[in-house]
């Protein structure tokens, strides 16, 4: 539509497309509610008044209408599926828009991964803009599938669906001047810039900042974001399936505190279906005491302009008409979502939608060394190092423990809730493996392994016995990636992800009911946590306080050095 045309309409002059009267607009400028018409034509909004005309007309009878809401910061991965089923569980939700980090299969695939999440997305009922990976690998302390430089990130400045640059995971890589890092960080510069900074704070965030740094999601305290805040970071606080910072963050999503996000980072899909997305996170917000509209606006016109989305976000003339329709503002539920003003979802189901396009695979992944795999560990000394989980964070503990010693090896310990864990190389069959001792995982007997291990996605397996433990590898490589429950030689559940070992090619409801059958066979097995997966996946994650593993062997995060697994 030539803007003329467009002008005319707003002005009355000529019929719309389509009007929702009689609605409830959330004002998230002003923070009031507006009673009036809301007038669409050509995908945008044409006018907030009453008296037009139009083709069509909606009667919402006093229905509340907000802004489509922005995911600030996601893995679509983590979904277990690409972005046009991803869009199936989201869109009903009220998602329109997503900003979305694809580095887990950057580590496994490189540009060639980021290429696939484009086309998968493009021309799909789902905004996905992408945040270019920095940290492939993460570290230099583990093994990924490939290597992105500079230079390769460049090539997708012109990418109109690129904003920016991904979480800079590498922290100390910053701080202490790392010349590759740099590089990356100046090739975006003038764009938005994610971070990742943990626990960083006085002058070593300061240094994290003054390279052009702009957001932080994994803050877990109230003064972390406080901090962060007072140096000019906008702060996204993350409801992900296994980290939960809502309620620790809460006095930082403030009337006056523009700089706040919604983001989900990692959820899976029976969290996505079940509970939700950032409708989720904005029910939860405002049962914990925050204002709707202040819980809305973190998820709508904060992040349009922290992201420069200035098409977005608002319910004004001339903004996209990415719309949610629903009844209660104090109990979010999306009833109706209009996206570029064409109903797409309503009570939970998608009204239209595009097939994924044929042959939406990518090559193999899975590369295991067999003569290398050895899940014994001699005993070297009486003392080691084990990772402790901490519920509901993906900060661990580094803890000193006794070793549970039999016939000169080092084995799991039921009684002491103690389960080996290996991180194995699957990318270019080199045969390294890092192991050692995981605490919290809550394992009694047999094993649990995946091929979704952050970042650099190797095999990842935790066990009580070594027979379980090969059995559990075995049937993640005869699936060409994926998830698997087993005890001893039996197989009890398992998930094929042949999509870079990542994700399934089945419709996400599928999905959902076969990782949620996933989650139960593990918990028969010991384990208590909400998503033990989800927990296991991101132990072998190096920049992340305080023990992880990965294929090289334990990583003290802290130190950023690699470490031994026994002490004395």
């Amino acid at each position: 539509m030539e803007l003329e045309e467009f002008i005319q309409i707003a002005r009355g002059n000529k019929a719309a497309d389509l009007i929702l009267k009689n609605a409830n607009v959330v004002d998230v400028l002003t923070g009031e509610i507006n009673s009036t018409d809301v007038v669409i034509a050509d995908e945008k909004i044409a006018a907030l008044s009453k008296g037009y005309e139009a083709e069509r007309i909606v009667d919402l009878r006093g229905k509340f209408i907000c802004p489509g809401f922005i995911d600030a910061h996601v893995h679509i991965e983590s979904s277990l599926v690409p972005p046009r089923e991803f869009a199936r569980a989201v869109i009903p939700h009220g998602v329109t828009t997503v900003i979305s980090d694809p580095h887990e299969i950057a580590n496994v695939l490189g540009l060639e991964g980021i290429r696939f999440m484009l086309q998968d997305a493009k021309h799909g009922p789902l905004s996905m803009y992408v945040t270019a990976p920095s940290c492939v690998p993460a570290t230099h302390m583990e093994t990924s599938g490939a290597q992105l430089e500079f230079y390769d990130l460049a090539t997708l400045l012109m990418n109109p669906w690129v904003l920016g640059l991904g979480e800079v995971m590498n922290y100390p890589g910053v701080i202490n001047g790392d010349r590759r890092v740099l590089q990356k960080i100046q090739v975006f510069n003038g764009r938005i810039i994610d971070g990742h900074s943990p626990e960083v704070t006085g002058k070593d965030l300061n240094a994290y900042a003054s390279a052009g740094i702009l957001s932080d999601h994994e803050c877990t305290t109230y003064e972390e974001a406080k901090e962060k805040s007072r140096l000019g970071m906008t702060i996204f606080i993350r409801e992900a399936t296994n980290a939960h910072n809502l309620k620790a963050l809460l006095p930082i999503l403030t009337t006056s505190n523009r700089r706040v996000c919604f983001c989900t980072d990692d959820r899976h899909p029976h969290d996505l279906l079940e509970q939700g997305s950032i409708d989720y996170i904005i029910r939860s917000a405002v049962n914990l005491g925050i204002d709707p509209i202040i819980a809305i606006r973190a998820a709508t016109l904060n992040p349009a302009e922290y992201f420069r989305l200035f098409d977005r976000g608002v319910i004004v003339p001339g903004k996209r008409a990415d719309l949610v329709v629903f009844s209660d503002l104090n109990n979010i539920h999306p009833e109706q979502i209009y996206r570029g003003g064409r109903l797409a979802a309503e009570h939970g189901h998608m009204l239209y939608w595009e097939q994924p396009v044929k042959g939406t695979k990518t090559r193999g992944t899975i590369n295991v060394r067999w003569d290398k795999l050895n899940f014994s560990i001699p005993a070297e000394g009486k003392r080691i190092r084990v990772i402790g989980v901490r519920p509901d964070q993906l900060i661990t503990d580094s803890l000193v423990e006794d070793a549970s010693i039999n016939s000169g090896y080092a084995v799991a310990n039921q009684e002491r809730d103690l389960v080996k864990i290996a991180v194995i190389e699957r990318h270019l069959g080199s045969g390294r493996m890092g192991i050692g001792f995981i605490k919290g995982l809550g394992l009694q007997r047999g094993a649990i392994a995946s091929t979704i291990a952050h970042d650099s996605h190797n095999i990842i397996v935790a066990g009580m016995d070594d027979e379980s433990m090969l059995t559990a590898v075995k049937a993640i490589t005869s699936m060409q990636g994926g998830m698997v429950v087993v005890e001893r030689e039996s197989i009890i559940e398992q998930l094929p992800l042949p999509i870079a070992g990542l994700m399934s090619d089945q419709p996400i409801d599928v999905v959902a009911v076969q990782h949620k059958r996933l989650v139960a066979g593990a918990r028969s097995l010991g384990s208590p946590l909400h998503d033990p997966f989800m927990t296991m996946a991101f132990m072998s994650l190096p920049v992340i306080p305080s023990l992880k593993l990965t294929d090289l062997g334990l990583v003290d995060v802290d130190r950023f050095e690699l470490t031994r697994l026994f002490i004395s």
